[in-house]
């Protein structure tokens, strides 16, 4: 599988641990994909709306890790809706599994929160959705 250029959406207040857990797994030598993390790390300034779309033009990806949370997260809607408008494929993924996740206010009706797997996140990135 070729390297996918994604940008990772979360809820920086909630859900940190979830980005690196995802990162992290990436970067496993037994991994059959690889992920180049654009997310944005710096503290949030007056700009970031244009840093997120910069970022998110320029990747292949969008993975929306879903918390508890994550209706709350105004960053979290306006990435996703960034990600819409640019057409940039994406999906949502449930972050934890013994808990209730939440989409983002700006996901569509019809966009599937799917199992974070092993065999889920292949077949994901490779383009099952």
């Amino acid at each position: 599988m070729s390297n996918k250029r994604t940008f990772i959406s979360f809820d920086y207040d909630h859900d940190l641990d979830l980005k690196n857990l995802l990162v992290g797994q990436a970067k496993n030598p037994d991994t059959p994909f690889e992920i180049s993390d654009f997310s944005i790390k710096e503290a949030i300034s007056r700009d970031w709306k244009e840093k997120a779309r910069t970022r998110i033009k320029g990747c292949d990806l969008v993975i929306v890790i879903c918390g508890e949370a994550t209706h709350t997260a105004t960053g979290v809607s306006a990435e996703l809706g960034i990600a819409q408008e640019e057409n940039t494929p994406y999906f949502l993924l449930w972050g934890r599994s013994e808990k209730q996740c939440t989409k983002p206010v700006g996901a569509k009706s019809d966009d599937k929160v799917y199992k974070w797997t092993w065999d889920g996140l292949k077949a994901l990135i490779a383009g099952a959705r």
